[in-house]
């Protein structure tokens, strides 16, 4: 059972809930013998003490955070790097990790991948930074190894930048945060509120770690109960679980789009940083006595079964005992929602993978930093222990999360009872998570206990015609669906299965001898290693006075991906090269942006080349005769040209900046949305020096239609709550269009026109 409180709640002592309603006040007197303020009470989370131990500004509501440590990976640390370095970079002035766990497949591309692996390495010895090598750890693993600590707070430039169980608070953010970072900048936001995550009970034999954050997304993220706040894990429940499983939890927190999480901690926790040599970063973290909560998600965990996550999205839940029993119907509702995610370009069925009344699956993988922790692995091991996968289309892969599991597993035998059952076992890689390793065939169904399955995430083309899907599940009911040679089997089914549960070592002996540690010793005379296809960002303009915007694209989706935005799997390798990625931009949602946003970006290079735009587009010399009539002052020198697309609720999902970067170099000054699914891709937005724009009232926008805004400069700078702007093909239709909260900083960053500018100028 999962319940979501509609208030508030008080937790006393650490088990006890007060539900904050009318009786609150004299329940709390009786207990306690007084009943505290809410505010006093909420000082009292673990959330907010990590908070303000890192607040740099005096004011709590506002918060300027300076983190302790970085992390990135390959398709992200070049751009970061890169905008750092535009903006002023002489060293890093924190520990800064540059994994290499995404770009590591070097065949497509040539050497493009190994390249920007250089690229790092050698910006790791010249700022002062920690290069690990590919196929040794993927980000997070890494990241809970050797950089969490309790209390500690970690940025990550991947949105699955979560280590709460190990008692660090650690956020996913863009490029641009990371460079505000590393140029000795704050991290600023709003005080999130804080969401008890009261975990009661303890989990059946069979049930596994993603079954439970299933179970927690698909009753949190549609409804948003926690989004942009932080989840805090309490409660009796969290002391049955050990430090692998909490983490197997909190690994999947992003996708209910919070913005971070936090766990209790206790002697489980303690055993893991002792046994990974790290005795001293452990200490123990509980709430205060009273502690208040902005809400909570009641979870029995007794009650949760093992679960899949259809297409396609994590909140796509059933219990898989569910699916098993209406299959048909199930099957019938994802087809429904493939016409929306799909936009009908491909026939989408599962129905062809029913046989004999059971489904089917032709690939299972277990993977990354959800799927690829070392008890997953060694429980998927002792379901499959003696048993074949089989001779037909079912594949089973299995992904290490870092080479010191791997090594483990090699050791005790693991290994050899995996390879035994015809399952493939590789390296340390995240590509089956983004679409970059084990593509399905056409039409193929995978089953996958990694982070997203997203449309085309796992690798198909469907610009190419090309289809298949992943659905998330536990490791242990991937094994047993491959111990069933491919039907589709929860684990709670294979009553006779004996857990061994073989005890964890860990040999950081690989790390010291693999991975290149230079914090605290930058040095300025080592050169960066330049491969062909790392570019510097393109020249951005600062916000004009006015602005005239043209749609390129118009998304009518309930929630539009950044894997739409922009694809993840093929682009990999482009990641570095700005105006190369680019040419992806929203490829799978609408081919035809790219042509679109390049015509009106024409338009503004002839305007900044201080020529008559009108002579050359003679459409934009109408456009802009219209709106003279109406405002004199307007003028090319005023007024800069662009393109911005509408969406309903863009940028769930992953981290990446290239979301927003794509479309700026393209010539995109704005968004324009109902409400945006994260945080993140808001804050990309912004840092990319585009508006990211709200619009209440529903608006029928068409591609191309000329959205003006006169005066956005000023309204930027004075802070004008309602913009008034004007459609112009459509009679000047008059929208209203709102900027909701921005920082001074933020402010003067769009007006810069983005955030290497803000450096450069100020």
């Amino acid at each position: 059972m999962i319940k979501l409180f509609d208030n508030g709640a008080y937790l006393l002592h650490g088990t006890e809930l007060v539900e904050d309603n009318a009786e609150a006040g004299a329940v709390l007197a009786s207990k306690l013998g007084s009943a505290p303020s809410k505010e006093e009470a909420s000082k009292n989370t673990l959330a907010y003490g990590i908070l303000a131990k890192h607040n740099t500004s005096d004011n709590m509501e506002n918060l300027k955070i300076k983190f302790d440590k970085m992390t990135s990976h390959d398709i992200t640390f070049v751009g970061i790097i890169q905008t750092a370095r535009a903006s002023g970079l002489k060293e890093f002035p924190i520990p800064y990790v540059l994994t290499n766990c995404h770009n590591s497949l070097c065949a497509v591309g040539g050497t493009i991948n190994e390249d920007d692996h250089m690229f790092g390495l050698s910006c790791a010895k010249k700022y002062g930074g920690v290069y690990v090598p590919p196929h040794q750890a993927v980000i997070h693993q890494f990241a809970r190894e050797m950089l969490a600590e309790c209390g500690a707070m970690i940025l990550g430039s991947d949105s699955h930048t979560r280590y709460g169980a190990l008692g660090t608070m650690a956020i996913g953010e863009g490029g641009g945060e990371l460079a505000k970072q590393l140029l000795c900048k704050t991290y600023d936001v709003a005080k999130p509120g804080v969401i008890a995550i009261y975990l009661d009970g303890e989990v059946q034999k069979g049930v596994g770690p993603q079954d439970v954050a299933l179970a927690i997304i698909g009753a949190t993220f549609g409804c948003g109960y926690v989004k942009n706040k932080v989840m805090e894990f309490v409660g009796p429940g969290v002391d049955k679980l050990s430090a692998d499983f909490r983490i197997g939890i909190d690994v999947m927190t992003t996708e209910t789009t919070c913005l971070s999480s936090i766990w209790k901690t206790d002697d489980k926790i303690k055993d893991w940083y002792d046994i990974h040599g790290r005795s001293e970063a452990y200490k123990e973290m509980n709430p205060g006595d009273v502690a208040y909560y902005d809400g909570v998600v009641y979870v029995d965990l007794s009650t949760v079964k093992p679960m899949i996550a259809m297409p396609f999205h994590p909140s796509n839940t059933y219990t898989i005992d569910e699916l098993n029993a209406n299959l048909m119907d199930i099957l019938d509702d994802v087809e429904k929602r493939a016409l929306v995610s799909l936009d009908g370009k491909v026939d989408f069925t599962l129905k062809d993978k029913v046989r004999d009344g059971k489904l089917y699956v032709e690939q299972g993988i277990i993977a990354g930093c959800a799927g690829g922790g070392y008890e997953n692995i060694c429980d998927a091991a002792d379901i499959l222990r003696g048993k074949s996968i089989g001779a037909d289309e079912f594949t089973l892969s299995v992904y290490p999360a870092s080479t010191p599991i791997y090594m483990q597993l090699a050791k005790n035998g693991v290994l050899a009872d995996l390879i035994e059952t015809g399952s493939i076992v590789k390296t340390a890689f995240c590509g089956p998570c983004f679409g970059a390793g084990d593509t399905p065939a056409n039409n193929a169904f995978s089953i996958r206990h990694s982070t997203r399955n997203f449309p085309n995430r796992e690798g198909s083309k469907i610009q190419n015609g090309q289809i298949s899907s992943v659905a998330l599940m536990d490791a242990r009911s991937i094994a047993a669906t491959a111990a069933n040679k491919g039907y589709l089997t929860s684990a709670t089914d294979l009553a006779d299965i004996e857990y061994t549960h073989p005890k964890y070592f860990f040999d950081k002996a690989i790390y010291g001898r693999r991975v290149y540690n230079g914090v605290g010793k930058a040095d300025p005379s080592v050169e960066i290693k330049f491969g062909p296809n790392i570019k510097d960002w393109p020249e951005m303009v600062p916000l004009t006075d006015n602005l005239l915007l043209k749609v390129a694209s118009v998304i009518h989706d309930p929630v539009t991906t950044t894997d739409e935005l922009i694809p993840s799997g093929e682009t990999s390798s482009y990641r570095s090269n700005p105006l190369g990625l680019a040419e992806f931009t929203l490829s799978r949602k609408d081919p035809e942006y790219v042509g679109r946003a390049k015509a009106i970006q024409a338009v503004e290079k002839v305007r900044e080349a201080g020529e008559c735009m009108g002579k050359a587009f003679p459409e934009v010399k109408e456009v802009m005769h219209a709106i003279k009539e109406k405002f004199e002052d307007v003028c090319g020198s005023n007024t800069g040209v662009g393109s911005t697309i509408y969406a309903v609720k863009p940028g769930d999902g992953s981290a990446r900046e290239q979301a927003a970067s794509c479309q700026k170099v393209l010539g995109g000054w704005a968004n324009i949305a109902k409400e945006y699914a994260t945080k993140r891709y808001r804050s990309n937005l912004i840092n990319w020096g585009m508006l990211p724009f709200v619009i209440d009232k529903d608006f029928d926008f068409d591609n191309d239609d000329y959205v003006f805004i006169p005066g956005i400069k000023d309204a930027v700078k004075n802070k004008t709550e309602v913009i008034k702007a004007y459609v112009v093909n459509k009679d000047f239709a008059e929208i209203e269009l709102r900027l909701g909260e921005l920082t001074d900083d933020e402010r003067q960053i769009i007006t810069d026109g983005c955030l290497i500018n803000y450096y450069k100028y100020n």
